[in-house]
């Protein structure tokens, strides 16, 4: 999938703010196809049990390949849309295989990947109106379920490393709006943030960072959509008030709609930059084209 994107980068890099820089992408064909003779990682389900909801949740995890249990590791949450679970993810963007490919060029830290159901509520299926006023507020009520419930199962079952700076946060519409309103409502909580067409359940940028300057706090946070894509003022607006406000970002903006095209090509960017230091040579190296 070769596609020319347009990266414009709000970024404190050796103390220089950057802004509205153009680079040209393209994305390796195979990014995103299986190889057999390259190393895998493992998808496994759990279930936890979920305090907030009351009852028993499930969620995917993937592990990276070499995975040692006596290795402390990082890890991602990355969030589905709404009409989603926690396997949507795996069904529609390949994930595994977008990890599997990077870490066989070296281009990944080892990292745990968790894929929640963000959809908080006893019956948390994708079915029926998906819109219905109580599906819609469970993926507020996730907020708790995820500090309170899963965060906690994940780092007592899996060797992960807890501190803040070791957790990041990213998901696609529903689950864009969400990452937004987690991760810039925890900062405490999570150091890497990226909403990839964040939907209209994201808050108002006021709401968001009423104290703007407390996201400097941040290793990186990103915000993405595809150029043709309807909800781009939910992204734009949130980039508009963190420029405005001289917030280090990344604002990527690619052709594309509302579709795991889009959102593929933003995990496979996105994941490069977790859990390492971010130069200004590091974001340019990633996006050569290949």
């Amino acid at each position: 999938m070769n596609k020319s994107v347009v990266l414009s980068l709000g970024f404190m890099l050796s103390g220089v703010f950057i802004s509205a820089q153009v680079f040209e992408k393209k994305v390796p064909q195979d990014f995103d196809t299986e190889k057999k003779e390259i190393l895998h990682g493992k998808i496994d389900t759990i279930q936890y049990s979920s305090v907030t909801v009351g009852t028993t949740r499930k969620a995917l995890v993937y592990t990276p390949p070499g995975y040692k249990k006596g290795t402390k590791y990082p890890v991602l949450y990355l969030l589905h849309g709404i009409g989603g679970d926690e396997k949507e993810w795996f069904r529609n963007g390949n994930p595994h295989i977008i990890l599997d490919n990077l870490y066989t060029k070296g281009k990944l830290t080892p990292m745990i990947v968790v894929l929640p159901n963000g959809r908080a509520m006893k019956d948390d299926r994708a079915t029926g109106d998906i819109m219905a006023k109580d599906k819609v507020e469970a993926f507020a009520t996730f907020e708790k379920d995820l500090l309170n419930d899963l965060i906690p199962f994940i780092e007592k079952k899996y060797p992960v490393k807890k501190d803040r700076n070791d957790r990041a946060i990213a998901g696609l519409s529903m689950g864009g709006g969400q990452t937004l309103n987690f991760g810039l409502g925890n900062i405490d909580r999570f150091a890497w943030v990226g909403a990839f067409s964040a939907a209209p359940n994201t808050k108002e940028p006021e709401q968001l960072l009423p104290d703007p300057f407390k996201a400097k706090e941040l290793k990186l946070l990103w915000i993405s959509c595809g150029d043709q894509d309807r909800l781009m003022p939910f992204s734009k607006r949130t980039s508009d008030y963190l420029t405005e406000n001289k917030i280090p970002h990344i604002f990527y903006v690619e052709p594309g709609g509302h579709d795991f095209k889009v959102w593929k090509n933003d995990l496979y960017l996105f994941s490069q930059l977790l859990f390492k230091p971010i130069k200004q040579e590091d974001i340019n190296l990633m996006l050569k084209s290949e």
